[in-house]
């Protein structure tokens, strides 16, 4: 008897890839933090107190077996706190974390058997529970503003989101001198991506350099993306998962990404559909999320795809800036059917 099983099993064991991920999350927190007098920290400590006492009472109350120490609880809360703007009050994470561990996790049978990312589930409770608070939150964040300029019927003609914010006649927030962006933007373009015959635009450093409102994902995008380097070295995850849904995504963004904002076919700005809008999170916290994926390559190459070309459609086409959080949900109502198709077609004895 030969068993067929096309899969690849992580070298990591649970509660080793749970705190580096952890640990990726809370740089980005760290990063947000500087800028915002620690209300993102604050955030973050009360969404993790909230997630921990909630597991720990749950434990308690149907003495079921399990323990804290796997860190899928803190985990959970961290990346929650990435989907949420700084400003949110902390109540908010609270509430979100203890929803995530009640209904999302366990009420499913706990770690391992929820089919929906307990972060994304409370970040929905949080989104559709309090619409307007959230909205609040996320006021003079660069996706609302540009949201803004839209709907006024502001068009760049070079395509440019942030265009529309100078045609509003907004000041770009930075932390630093004015010359610092030129600085750095003429060191990239005539260096590193000269190479590859790109062009980093103008006014972009904002991006990296967090200031102005909006969720902590966005504001800590340099440390973020520090952090993902830590996870794909690590084999957290199968590091070709981010990947495939970050190529498929910012090849439609290069693509037609241009024309929502007044710009012409293959001006898409790619630099701003991967550094805003919660992208670099969804990609390496969350569509490569083992527990809620496919179990097989093939599996997690389809989905990963269409999760890419999905946050584009929500994004761009459907003006939604946090399109990401939305696709991960709609993705993952589809992996049970996804798995049982490779249940009945992969994993074949003879």
């Amino acid at each position: 008897m030969q068993v067929y099983k096309p899969q690849i099993n992580l070298a990591r064991p649970t509660a080793v890839r749970m705190w580096l991920v952890s640990l990726c999350a809370l740089l980005a927190i760290f990063q947000s933090s500087l800028s915002d007098a620690f209300a993102s920290l604050i955030l973050a400590a009360t969404a993790v107190v909230a997630a921990v006492l909630t597991e720990a009472l749950i434990y308690f109350r149907t003495a079921r077996s399990g323990t804290i120490k796997d860190g899928s609880a803190v985990t959970s809360a961290l990346v929650l706190t990435l989907l949420l703007p700084n400003h949110l009050h902390p109540i908010y994470a609270a509430m979100g974390a203890a929803f995530a561990m009640t209904v999302v996790k366990h009420s499913f049978g706990g770690l391992g058997a929820n089919w929906m990312n307990p972060a994304v589930g409370g970040w929905l409770f949080i989104r559709f529970s309090w619409p307007q608070i959230f909205n609040n939150a996320l006021e003079n964040s660069r996706l609302t503003q540009i949201a803004e300029g839209l709907s006024r019927g502001l068009l760049d003609p070079e395509g440019s989101p942030l265009g529309i914010i100078k045609l509003m006649g907004i000041e770009a927030h930075t932390s630093g001198p004015a010359f610092l962006d030129e600085l750095l933007v003429s060191f990239l373009n005539d260096g590193l991506f000269s190479l590859a015959k790109l062009e980093f635009p103008r006014m972009y450093i904002e991006l990296f350099n967090a200031s102005a409102p909006g969720i902590i994902a966005d504001r800590g995008v340099f440390a973020l993306l520090l952090g993902t380097v830590l996870i794909a070295a690590s084999q957290v995850t199968r590091g070709w998962i981010p990947a495939v849904y970050a190529i498929a995504y910012l090849t439609l963004v290069r693509l037609f990404g241009a024309m929502p904002f007044g710009g012409a076919f293959a001006k898409g700005d790619i630099f701003f559909g991967l550094f805003s809008g919660g992208v670099l999170a969804a990609a390496f916290l969350l569509v490569s999320d083992p527990v809620t994926g496919p179990k097989s390559n093939y599996g997690a190459l389809a989905v990963s795809i269409a999760a890419g070309a999905l946050t584009f459609l929500f994004r761009y086409p459907g003006l939604e800036p946090y399109a990401a959080f939305f696709v991960i949900p709609a993705i993952n109502t589809v992996i049970p059917l996804i798995r049982d198709i490779e249940s009945r077609t992969l994993y074949k004895r003879q």
